[in-house]
């Protein structure tokens, strides 16, 4: 339940009282007397969920500082001593802005508690740190990372000991340990220094980020004439951590035609060129597009600050084509089953997995070369647990590909995370492999199309900020289950299908999808890691222009209805 706003004023008064640094300190005392400012900064505690922490950087409970990464890793840590043996952790950060920060502080408190802490001393890829777990045989894993979201934030993802993030059952237990820890009086912590010179925590050597990359060559996919083709590139990993595994995976299949955009090279957690940095918007990718009307490359790409998702441009016509991440997964699992099928694999006992808000066409490629396609939840984490579940049954060679439509891919099982380090490997690959046949990666998408059908999709996004948003979305969420539309955009709706209930295999999740006529969809959820509804839209028509008009009308009524 929020807190009224006396009580975020008194819970001011508190953190007043205890915060020790300056910069929290003089944020909290500019709050005076703004009580809207200190409403959002205390109406909750920041919820810790499957994505483990995420918010904006600054003072408060529903902010991300040390304190509130303290109380939760001091949780953490409980529910670590309460089920492993000795138990370790892998933790890293991004670029972002006070990673190093919250990282020390991360494992000052494990320490502190007898947990281990493996800490990278540089920043590293979300997979590295997926990677990282697995190969140190940890009990889990922190880093510290906002994904793609703005400057301000930051976060704290959560793995598993399998090196995929935390599942549900083990983020509501992580959570109720968490609620039982004091912000100020309950959490242990010991000096980070200290700490490091009696071992309790442990830098993490450069051999792991090297047998990384060794893990990721070995997902190579090209043939070896594929990989005479020359390859030009214009890359930029958008001021986060991509540029040196990338250069390093890239040097090791051959491909060093690379032009780095300078502005986005290095690491800068304020993101001054690009205030959004998600590949999947054109203007994260407006730097590099500049660069490749200099250069004139095969491709261009861009992976977001903790590289675990690439987005990718081709030159159409007079302008460069960005590819949406539903259309670079069905290009990657197309290719990926071409090449398979070209070695004489028996493509019947592959397994494809994607999720439930990712492109129909993926059944489409499943009918022409015969592998089974699985479909999960939202979230990579679900992904990696089917991965596991093939691990489990001595069967993870069956495993062909995976995706999800925000421009996740993995085709390896040495990570249980996205890895766009892999991903970009796989697509520069790609791109060698059509352009021996005089095609780019845009013109090989539309040959898929011709083949199979067009499937437009697009995902729209409601935002509900400060402290009403949760309960309005939770609002319009309980709305669309009590009072589904009968139509959208003038399609019949033909089928309500609410995934609380659980829906087939799946687990409960607070998604609600609407089968309308003519096998078009529209599929929504709240995002587990902003204060977004997002609402995903299926178009299936015989030509381009026919699906993004019926888009265009599904995204009109999407908008009426979430208002």
């Amino acid at each position: 339940m929020a807190r009224d706003t006396q009580a975020c004023e008194q819970l001011r008064q508190e953190w007043l009282a205890h915060v020790q640094e300056d910069y929290l300190q003089e944020e909290l005392q500019a709050m005076e007397g703004d009580s809207q400012a200190v409403t959002d900064a205390f109406f909750q505690d920041l919820v810790f969920g499957t994505a483990g922490l995420r918010g904006i950087l600054g003072a408060g409970s529903n902010r991300m500082n040390v304190h509130t990464v303290g109380r939760a890793t001091q949780g953490f840590a409980d529910y670590l001593n309460a089920n492993f043996q000795n138990p370790s952790i892998a933790i890293g950060r991004d670029s972002r802005n006070r990673g190093d920060e919250l990282v020390r502080r991360a494992a000052s408190v494990l320490a502190a508690n007898g947990v281990t802490a493996y800490v990278f001393p540089v920043i590293v890829p979300t997979p590295a740190v997926s990677f990282a777990v697995r190969d140190l045989g940890c009990s889990g894993g922190i880093n510290m990372t906002a994904s793609h979201n703005p400057a301000a934030y930051n976060g704290y993802k959560a793995y598993g000991p399998d090196g995929c993030q935390i599942v549900t059952e083990a983020a509501d237990a992580i959570g109720e340990a968490i609620a039982e820890v004091d912000m100020f009086g309950g959490v242990k912590a010991v000096d980070f220094d200290e700490a490091v010179a009696d071992g309790r925590i442990q830098w993490i050597g450069d051999e792991v980020l090297d047998r990384f990359i060794d893990a990721v060559e070995a997902c190579s996919a090209a043939t070896e004439a594929d990989r005479q083709t020359p390859l030009r590139l214009v890359y930029t990993p958008l001021n986060g951590t991509g540029l040196d595994c990338v250069r390093r995976i890239l040097d090791r299949v051959g491909i060093t035609d690379v032009a780095v955009v300078p502005e986005q090279a290095q690491p800068d957690g304020d993101f001054p060129t690009c205030p959004y940095p998600n590949p999947e918007i054109r203007e994260a990718l407006e730097l590099a597009i500049q660069l490749a009307e200099e250069v004139h490359p095969d491709l261009l790409l861009a992976t977001d600050p903790d590289a675990d998702r690439v987005g990718i441009g081709v030159k159409a016509g007079d302008d460069y084509q960005l590819l949406s991440g539903n259309e670079v997964g069905v290009l990657l699992l197309d290719y990926l089953a071409s090449q398979a099928a070209a070695r004489g694999e028996d493509l019947g006992r592959r397994v494809a997995v994607t999720t439930i808000v990712s492109s129909s066409m993926v059944d489409a490629l499943a009918d022409h070369y015969g592998f089974e396609v699985r479909r999960t939840l939202t979230g990579f984490k679900y992904i990696g647990e089917m991965i596991a579940e093939l691990e489990a049954a001595g069967e993870a060679d069956r495993f062909l590909f995976g995706f999800e439509e925000s421009y996740g891919y993995l085709n390896g099982t040495h990570v249980r995370d996205k890895d766009a380090i892999d991903a970009t490997m796989l697509i520069c690959q790609m791109a060698q492999h059509y352009k021996a046949q005089g095609m780019n990666l845009a013109e090989a998408m539309e040959a898929l199309y011709e083949r199979h059908g067009f499937y437009a999709n697009r995902t729209l996004s409601f935002a509900y900020p400060g402290a009403e948003g949760s309960q309005r979305m939770a609002q319009l969420m309980a709305g669309l289950r009590s009072q589904p539309p009968a139509d959208i955009a003038g399609l019949a709706v033909e089928e309500t299908v609410d995934y609380a209930e659980g829906a087939g295999n799946l687990p409960p999740a607070d998604v609600v999808e609407f089968r309308l006529a003519g096998g078009n969809k529209v599929i929504v959820r709240p995002s587990g890691t902003e204060p977004k509804v997002k609402a995903y839209l299926f178009a299936q028509r015989p030509t381009r222009a026919q699906a993004e008009d019926l888009l265009d009308d599904m995204a009109g009524a999407m908008s009426t209805i979430m208002a």
